[in-house]
């Protein structure tokens, strides 16, 4: 959960805590576009790696 809130407030952080670099530098490029898609892209990858996880 904590990872979710992490994702809106600060979208690189919460994508590179999952592990994935280069989804790390698309989310930094997409943040630096708008606030918006990197945060609709780093809840994306939050809940793609809690769904490996448990899986």
């Amino acid at each position: 959960m904590l990872n979710y809130i992490l994702a809106v407030l600060l979208p690189p952080l919460a994508v590179a805590m999952t592990g994935k670099t280069g989804q790390t530098l698309i989310n930094i490029v997409l943040t630096i576009i708008g606030w918006f898609p990197g945060a609709i892209h780093a809840a994306y990858m939050v809940h793609k790696s809690r769904k490996e996880a448990t899986v």
